[in-house]
Formats: structure tokens, sequence, C-alpha cells
């Protein structure tokens, strides 16, 4: 499968999601990672005018559960993100975030993700942590 269909899937398996609702768009994938980015609109601004914790969390969680389907997930699997941690470093009022999921640690049913999440100047905006896992469906 080509990196733009890749592209292209995850984004139509977000459609009418939580993702949709961030306005979350996978913009790369690679060999061990994957990129999105997400708009700062207001609607995922704080009422003081700068991207909410939340809403990063979110796309935190979002790239790196996708970049854990795309690059691990095995036939007849699911996968879940089972912690989310983020420290916020930088306040974003407008443009774009760009989240890159990278895996730490890809166990047989555990694993685990960095994603760095920066601005449209590429300045760090937070560093989260995620763990997936991965288990057999149920027949």
């Amino acid at each position: 499968m080509t990196k733009q269909a890749i592209l292209e899937e995850l984004q139509k398996r977000c459609a009418n999601t939580f993702v949709d609702t961030l306005g979350i768009e996978f913009t790369d994938v690679g060999e061990d990672y994957l990129i999105a980015r997400m708009p700062v609109t207001p609607s995922v601004l704080q009422v003081d005018g700068v991207l909410h914790g939340g809403a990063t969390a979110g796309l935190a969680e979002t790239v790196g559960s996708a970049a854990c389907a795309v690059l691990y997930k095995q036939k007849d699997h699911i996968l879940r993100g089972i912690e989310v941690s983020a420290n916020h470093v930088r306040g974003v009022r407008s443009g774009y975030v760009y989240a890159k999921a990278t895996a730490l640690h890809h166990g047989r049913t555990m694993q685990h993700w960095q994603i760095l999440i920066t601005n449209d100047q590429d300045e760090l905006v937070s560093s989260c942590k995620l763990t997936t896992i991965t288990l057999p469906t149920k027949k």
C-alpha cells in the first residue's frame, strides 16, 4: 500500500468521529512514525484563548493509536490506548499543531509511544506518551 493510500484510509476510517470533530488530518507516514496536524481554532481553545490540553491529549492519543494500527496491528486483533500523559510547555493561540508519533517500545501486546507536538514554527508545544495494548478479538 502506498503512503498516500495509507493516509487516505486513515482519514476515511475517522470520518464522523472525534478525530473529525477536532479537524485532525494525517499528513505523513514512514517506517516508524506517523504525523498529523490539527488546526487551532476557537473550538479547541481554553477560555483564556490558548490551546486546550484536552484537545492536545486527544491529538496525541489519536496519532499514537493510529500509528499502532498502521505500523503494528495484527489481523484479528484490536488495539486500545490504555494510558496517555502530556506535558504542555508552550501555549498556542492560532495556526496548526503537528503531532509525530514514534514507537519507543513495541512488544507483542503492549506498545509505548512518544508523541511530540509542535507549532507552525517547529517549537515544542507538548511532549506526550501513550501506552497501547493489542489483544486478539473475541470469537
